[in-house]
């Protein structure tokens, strides 16, 4: 089978074709692969082409995957569901949500007996709490070791000067994510973001972000695959997400223009992905060029 066109599938190629045809020798030869899901795999609940083709053959070749995303509000088995409906066979191991990262960061960084004040949905305390000693609190019980923020759509103003307070007493500031806006199919809504800019605007100070564009969770994928950085592949449909985070982490990166980031956008934009493709059929093809 032959290689893809230097450029992914691109006219006229976004990136020279020399740097091309050493990115995808690197993707060939990589030993883990970090997916992003919404935009990569599926959208909404339909599967993207070549989502099956690429899992099959990465299956095949004995390579470790790994499924990343930011979003706090569902658990791997859900996940697996969702996927299931899809076709789409994923063990609830090789998905990695940004409520899961946050618990093992905050495992290794606190005690294990730390209270933690949670803005977020049922998802996110479910992960947090589960197969830990840490302690739920309310801001009026004790102060807190950390503050946790995800995607809360109940998210009050009491909350906030809670919030606030506690990291200006002291506590931890630790966001799952800082994603602006959600897509959803009504149109874009707030996001985790919104909530961690306003609690960081009335405390005065910066979150330690878990998610991307942060490499924290692309770090505990690298962790649970046992592949190192310059072995590994992120493969995602945001520039300032996925892409960011890859080259951060010190990742081959691959634009998928599935989902959010679009060529136009490409074209203009500072941040320089290693590869792009139109979808994933692409990959799987690559992945084959040397059978």
């Amino acid at each position: 089978m032959l290689a893809p066109e230097p450029g992914g599938t691109l006219e006229p190629p976004i990136v020279p074709a020399a740097a091309d045809a050493d990115a995808w020798h690197r993707f060939r030869h990589a030993r883990g692969f970090v997916f992003d899901m919404d935009g990569v795999l599926y959208l909404g609940n339909e599967p993207l082409p070549g989502v099956s083709e690429i899992l099959d053959a990465l299956a095949v070749r004995g390579r470790h995957v790994m499924l990343a995303t930011n979003n706090s509000m569902s658990t791997p088995e859900s996940y697996v569901m969702k996927l299931a409906t899809m076709g789409i066979d994923v063990p609830p191991e090789a998905i990695l949500t940004s409520a899961l990262a946050t618990r093992d960061f905050l495992v290794e960084t606190l005690p294990a007996d730390a209270g933690l004040f949670v803005i977020g949905m049922p998802a996110l305390r479910e992960q947090l709490f589960a197969g830990t000693t840490f302690r739920p609190i309310q801001f009026d019980e004790e102060p807190p070791a950390a503050v946790v923020l995800g995607l809360d759509v109940g998210f009050t103003y009491d909350k906030l000067k809670q919030a606030a307070a506690a990291i200006r007493g002291g506590a931890r500031f630790i966001a799952t994510n800082t994603d602006a806006t959600l897509p959803t199919e009504t149109g874009l809504v707030p996001g985790a973001g919104s909530i961690v800019a306003a609690v960081a605007t009335a405390a005065g100070q910066t979150p330690l972000v878990i998610g991307k564009p942060e490499t924290p969770l692309l770090v505990q994928c690298l962790h649970r695959m046992g592949v190192a950085a310059g072995e590994a592949v992120m493969i995602g449909d945001r520039l300032d997400t996925d892409i960011v985070a890859g080259h951060r982490t010190g990742m081959l990166t691959v634009l998928v223009l599935t989902g959010v980031s679009t060529r136009e956008e490409l074209l203009h934009a500072p941040i320089r992905p290693d590869l792009v493709v139109s979808d994933l059929l692409t990959l799987s093809a690559a992945l084959g060029a040397d059978d």
